[in-house]
């Protein structure tokens, strides 16, 4: 007696090969100008596939490998960050303040933002300047993305209103909703999303508390071995590596603003905590300095041999870090007045 049930009938393997090899081969011949409506092809080891993908992709991923593996928002808060406790000092209120001040800075180095093109702009201080977005791409960076649309679908703002806004320091309801809520909390856990920090709990009394001990320290040594060079050394060469590669923009511009943002932080002197008097001495004569050269614009750069003063070597290089980007003036001056208001804590300290 049948059972009702039949095997169904398979074909020959080579048979099936065969066809999907001329399938392939004819969607790759109906592809073959899809190249000119801006796709390309990439062969992969050294079969013949090829795959479709976007130049744009292409051109952005290009132009994130220039940029530092941190951002100088992560930077001031590993500073900040005890190695094996894994939080900051609970009486270091400024460093959040600070922290928003770096993201205007980020943003102004990636090419988003820039200072409103108004020639009545010179009559006011820099930090009282508009700002306005003119490069809206995304970054990968989730506080500078959330930060670039807010900015992009709101007013035209000042610099120090931003910064104000962003901190939640305002009385105007209406806007309360620009704060950025928890960003060091957002920044360490991107940061073991990175494989700098791990996340730990720790029991304090009554309550247990996240931390976030550091898992990576070369990259904070690194972090420490830039400023050092920058603040002691008689001649600038910074050290390159993979955290701070050669070919990042502006490079020493980008040094100076961390050792401003990070003395305003109150995080500066956990990297020369086990240094001599003098070299700490020097090190703070050379950050006045910068405060003093840098919250201006243009920037005034001083060419002098005396220990506390700028040398020559870091001068020049960062007149030729100036000259290459004329065309980026307009966010030079958004890093100056970032830099102006960072001194408002310089004077506190």
């Amino acid at each position: 007696m049948s059972s009702g049930l039949s095997r169904r009938r398979v074909g020959n393997s080579n048979l099936n090969g065969s066809v999907e090899t001329s399938q392939f081969s004819n969607y790759q011949e109906k592809n073959l100008n899809s190249a000119s409506q801006g796709l390309e092809y990439h062969n992969f080891d050294k079969v013949d596939h090829k795959v479709v993908c976007d130049p744009l992709d292409i051109m952005e991923d290009q132009e994130r490998s220039k940029q530092p593996c941190l951002t100088l928002m992560e930077e001031v808060l590993l500073l900040g960050l005890k190695d094996k406790q894994g939080y900051l000092p609970f009486w270091n209120d400024s460093i959040s303040y600070i922290l928003r001040g770096c993201i205007i800075l980020e943003l102004a180095f990636r090419g988003r933002i820039q200072m409103c093109r108004d020639s009545l702009r010179r009559r006011y201080p820099l930090s009282e300047c508009l700002i306005e977005v003119v490069n809206d791409k995304v970054t990968g960076e989730v506080l500078l993305d959330e930060t670039l649309k807010m900015m992009k679908t709101s007013e035209k703002m000042t610099i120090s209103s931003w910064v104000n806004l962003m901190s939640g320091e305002t009385w105007n309801f209406m806007k309360i909703g620009y704060q950025l809520k928890q960003v060091r909390e957002r920044l360490a856990k991107g940061l073991v999303d990175k494989g700098i920090l791990r996340t730990e709990k720790r029991n304090f009394l009554l309550f247990d508390m996240t931390t976030h001990p550091i898992s990576n320290n070369m990259v904070k040594d690194d972090i420490r071995n830039r400023l050092i060079v920058m603040l002691t050394a008689p001649t600038i060469v910074l050290p390159n590596s993979v955290f701070f590669p050669e070919t990042i923009p502006m490079k020493h511009l980008r040094v100076i603003s961390l050792v401003c943002a990070a003395y305003a932080a109150n995080v500066l002197e956990n990297v020369f905590s086990f240094s001599d008097y003098e070299i700490r001495e020097r090190a703070f004569n050379r950050v006045d300095e910068f405060f003093r050269d840098f919250s201006q614009w243009p920037f005034t750069i001083k060419y002098s041999s005396n220990i506390g003063c700028m040398n020559s070597s870091l001068a020049n290089v960062v007149a030729e870090e100036i000259c290459g980007g004329k065309d980026k003036e307009l966010q030079l001056e958004v890093v100056a007045a970032v830099l102006q208001i960072f001194t408002r804590f310089d004077c506190i300290l």
